[in-house]
């Protein structure tokens, strides 16, 4: 029987339709991916840490005596020349007041005082007579033996007894000095405040300043007695920063001599610029947020920043530091969120024409954003970023901004 040629036409139309329905119905539809490309790049693994700015010489003023100091001459801020500003003023320190028991015993010592000096003046009075005596006798006996009336012993006997007076005469006049000390002293304990304050108000020491730079710190502006080597004000040179910063002590030791570091977060705009200087060499225990006992270690960092790069930057203040452990140029590398374990492997999925390949990889450091690719990729190759589990090797792919 012939078919008419629409019959036919009809036919293979609606076997087209059908056939194209099962594809659609039956087909996989491609996985949306995000797509890095593998790129040969500088590469840095760093050390991360929160620092804080410090002076790196710091000179702190202390009272060489107790007494009162005087409201600050100096406010924070104030520049300072070493040995014309003034930076504090100290008064000695004045008697107090006497109770009944103090003010009897200090009467009693100026009357022991006294008449301690009575005793030396009387002494002196006797050695004065037998010295006089002494010398008398010294030259009567001189004369004798001129004459040839009395002997050379009797004259010799005479001249010891002499020169005894005389030594006995320059200790009376000592002690006579001694007691009037004596007296002096007794009397100034019994001197009531305001009576020494006409004599103090020339003492006052004045405190310069050991070197040029800024006050950081005064320990207090008011009036306020202080003790034998209390604070009183901090000096430095506020241009001349390091900073400190907080690591952990299995960090610290795989940090080389005058290793960068990147400072970000101090306020500014700017990355600034910094070198290692020296590591504490003993660490100490801490307790970090989560409760775990960690061994961590101080490290020092000059900046290498001009000054007009970081204004205003000063003593104290917050910053954060990536430390370069290791750094490497033309590094080929992918996001480390492109890998996964195969197995024993690590693996990445290359987008290939719109087909995911698997791919072995062998890796080499990362700094927890990018990783090293030491074997498995090329330059210019896409990987899959943060692959799912739909994903396997052979399946289609469509780049997520094609959507």
């Amino acid at each position: 029987m012939a078919f008419s040629t629409r019959t036919i036409m009809l036919t293979g139309f609606g076997v087209a339709l059908v056939a194209g329905l099962g594809y659609v119905t039956f087909r996989d539809d491609p996985i949306p991916v995000d797509y890095a490309e593998v790129i040969q790049a500088p590469l840095e693994i760093t050390i991360n840490a929160d620092g804080q700015t410090q002076v790196r010489d710091l000179y702190e003023v202390a009272s060489p005596i107790a007494g009162m100091a005087m409201r600050s001459p100096v406010d924070v801020g104030d520049v300072v020349a070493k040995g014309e500003t003034v930076v504090a003023i100290v008064q000695p320190s004045s008697s107090g007041l006497l109770d009944e028991r103090s003010r009897r015993q200090a009467e009693a010592a100026l009357q022991e005082a006294l008449a301690a000096r009575q005793v030396a003046e009387a002494d002196l009075q006797q050695a004065r007579e037998t010295q006089a005596f002494a010398k008398s006798q010294f030259e009567r006996t001189q004369a004798l033996v001129t004459r040839g009336v009395t002997s050379i012993t009797r004259l010799e006997d005479d001249t010891q007894r002499l020169r005894v007076a005389d030594a006995a005469f320059e200790a009376a006049e000592a002690r006579i000095e001694m007691a009037k000390g004596s007296v002096e002293r007794a009397r100034a304990s019994l001197l009531e405040p305001s009576e020494s304050e006409g004599m103090e108000e020339s003492c006052c020491v004045e405190l310069h300043a050991p070197s040029d730079g800024v006050i950081l710190s005064v320990a207090a502006i008011s009036q306020r007695p202080v003790a034998i080597g209390a604070p009183l004000v901090t000096i430095g040179d506020a241009k001349d920063l390091e900073l400190v910063a907080d690591i952990l002590s299995n960090d610290a030791v795989r940090l080389q001599p005058d290793a960068v570091a990147h400072v970000e977060r101090w306020g500014g705009s700017d990355v600034l610029e910094a070198r290692l200087d020296r590591i504490d060499p003993k660490a100490r225990t801490k307790v970090s947020a989560l409760g775990i006992e960690e061994q961590r270690v101080d490290a020092y960092f000059t900046l290498v920043s001009p000054i007009e790069e970081r204004p205003n930057l000063g003593d104290g203040f917050s910053v954060f530091l990536r430390i370069v452990e290791w750094r490497a140029d033309d590094v080929l590398q992918v996001p480390l969120s492109s890998m996964f374990r195969n197995g024993a492997d690590w693996a990445v999925f290359v987008g290939n024409g719109g087909t995911a390949e698997l791919r072995a990889v062998t890796p080499g450091r990362n700094n927890g954003q990018m990783t090293q690719i030491l074997q498995g990729l090329e330059v210019g190759e896409k990987v899959v970023t943060h692959p799912s589990d739909d994903i396997a090797d052979g399946v289609n792919l469509v780049e997520r901004s094609e959507l």
